[in-house]
């Protein structure tokens, strides 16, 4: 935001004021945002300046995000009350923030994290802390989807061993398929007969019938 006034001696001025925009995320549209938003506010941004997305944090693309990120220009100030409100995928945020805080020049504050504040030490210490934390945030959130992965693959493989049974239940074939197969197979009748007999589609009646044994 650019403010122009003329000072005590008439001369023109202008000065370039930051500001400070909020970003609140939900999953799905059945989630509430409420106490992201009380937060935001109390952290003193205009509830005009607070943007909301109800989609997954998988990536960034997302339209109020988009819409805010073409907005933030340098010195604006981005606040968002914990750091999986910004995304899931960790180095992804760890792009967006780069993009925030190098192309854009514009800061961040996470307001549940206090080592993630772009605004408090700019020097190369306080950038180095910033990029330390997420970096170990990157690794644990990867090191926990990859466990969640293992855990997933040793479970299956043990409801397998106890006999459980994954993906669709065949079909139970009846009688009067497996008859109207037979006919086809002895060239009785044609293979579109013996489907409408079935009750079924072409390409269902010769699937199923690969599992008859004659």
């Amino acid at each position: 935001m650019i403010f122009v006034w003329y000072n005590h001696i008439g001369t023109l001025r202008m000065e370039v004021v930051k500001i400070v925009y909020g970003y609140a995320r939900v999953s799905t549209v059945n989630q509430k945002e409420d106490r992201q938003i009380d937060e935001l506010i109390k952290y003193g941004i205009s509830q005009k300046d607070i943007y909301i997305d109800k989609q997954s944090g998988k990536d960034f693309k997302r339209p109020q995000y988009m819409r805010l990120y073409k907005r933030l220009k340098k010195d604006d100030l981005l606040v968002i009350k914990s750091i999986d409100r910004l995304g899931r995928n960790y180095d992804e945020i760890l792009h967006e923030w780069r993009k925030i805080t190098k192309t854009k020049c514009s800061d961040v504050v996470v307001i549940d994290m206090p080592l993630l504040d772009t605004t408090r030490n700019k020097d190369l210490l306080g950038t180095f802390i910033a990029d330390l934390v997420l970096q170990v945030l990157s690794f644990v959130s990867e090191n926990e989807r990859v466990n969640i992965l293992q855990r997933q693959s040793e479970g299956i493989a043990a409801a397998k061993k106890r006999g459980v049974r994954f993906g669709r239940p065949k079909k139970v074939l009846s009688s009067q398929y497996i008859e109207n197969y037979r006919l086809w197979k002895d060239k009785k009748i044609s293979a579109q007969e013996g489907a409408e007999r079935s009750d079924m589609s072409l390409r269902a009646f010769y699937r199923y019938g690969n599992r008859i044994e004659f």
